[in-house]
């Protein structure tokens, strides 16, 4: 799968309007002049209030022609149903209509304004669902028995919980609101092998107890922690850019099938660092630029004498020259380092022969 590199994590602002105190004059007046003004500050509210009232648009029935497609051979095979339907950018708030077409395999509903997605737990045949671009809060519905891909992207889902189907394979909850992983059952999800949650509020990567995970899409979070990466045995690919990462503490030998990193854009500014991810036994591809270690003199070459089996650092290739000068700066140190250690037995030796 494909590192998004073009991700931007959305950020919210706020305008905030000054207020002026009402001035001198009598009581009487001055009350007055406050009831006028809570008036007005109440004209003044009632339009956003009515902005933050959805207008009800319901699925119905007279959308569904041209949302459904695909005819199949029902489960029984006794009749035929439609088992797709894409209703996305439809202003939808609510699709209760869908409870009734339990057939339903591929399901669109992005783009809408739904803040409620429970009538798809009636849809037990469902493989595929879309429901980025929302209002959602949640992504839990009913263990699905067949539910294979899901995506919430774009919504504002603060939890991980209600996620586990056991057919499960890709979930994607990027952009959302997520501050910790809870939730995530070992067992139940034990075909998942792609996560996402590219663009939440994550601090730490614990929480992830999934072995069989194969790839782990992190970027964009405030991670300043790795940690639990002991359960990963299974996955290959780590994407972590756009974080908060000044220590590479938190890798294990238990990732032992970890072939590729991307740190890009953190904050690791010794390049030292580097020598702690020389547990993983089968890394072969780095990605550290945007970090104040990449400037440092010879960071590259520095890179491959902590991690010698290293064949990509940001994207670039190792030529031989530079595997040639790794090798060669690595014997010059190994040599120094053995002669500092005899001049100082040799010195511990000259202090206790010295006579008292």
């Amino acid at each position: 799968m494909s590192d998004a590199e073009g991700e931007d994590v959305m950020e919210e602002t706020e305008a905030e309007e000054a207020e002026e105190p009402p001035t001198g004059g009598e009581e009487a007046e001055e009350a007055v002049g406050e009831e006028e003004g809570e008036e007005e500050q109440q004209e003044e509210q009632e339009p956003e209030e009515e902005e933050e009232k959805l207008p009800e648009v319901p699925l119905t029935e007279e959308m569904l022609p041209e949302c459904l497609s695909l005819l199949c051979k029902t489960g029984d095979g006794l009749a035929h149903a439609y088992v797709k339907i894409d209703i996305k950018e439809r202003e939808l708030t609510n699709i209760s209509l869908l409870k009734s077409f339990i057939h339903l395999r591929y399901v669109d509903v992005s783009k809408n304004k739904l803040k409620d997605i429970s009538p798809l737990s009636a849809l037990t045949h469902m493989l595929t669902l879309k429901a980025d671009e929302n209002l959602l809060t949640s992504a839990r519905l009913e263990e699905m028995p067949f539910l294979q891909v899901a995506s919430f992207n774009s919504n504002k889902i603060t939890s991980t919980e209600g996620v586990n189907h056991p057919m499960l394979e890709h979930l994607s909850i990027n952009n959302n609101e997520i501050t910790k992983i809870t939730g995530l059952d070992t067992q139940k999800l034990s075909r998942l092998h792609t996560l996402e949650l590219r663009g939440n509020k994550l601090t730490t990567t614990d929480g992830i107890v999934l072995p069989n995970l194969k790839n782990l899409f992190l970027a964009a979070n405030m991670i300043k922690h790795l940690e639990g990466m002991q359960h990963l045995t299974g996955v290959q690919t780590i994407h972590l850019r756009e974080n908060q990462l000044s220590q590479l503490d938190g890798f294990r030998e238990e990732n032992k099938m970890l072939q590729y990193i991307n740190m890009r854009g953190n904050n690791v500014t010794d390049v030292k660092e580097i020598k702690k991810l020389a547990v993983v036994p089968m890394l072969r591809a780095l990605v550290l630029s945007e970090n104040p270690a990449a400037e440092e003199d010879d960071y590259r070459v520095e890179v491959l004498i902590a991690l010698r089996k290293l064949e990509r650092l940001d994207k670039a290739e190792y030529t031989e020259d530079e595997r040639n000068d790794a090798e060669e700066m690595a014997e010059a140190r190994k040599l120094e380092e053995a002669n500092a250690e005899e001049k100082e037995d040799n010195e511990d030796d000259f202090h206790e022969s010295e006579p008292e």
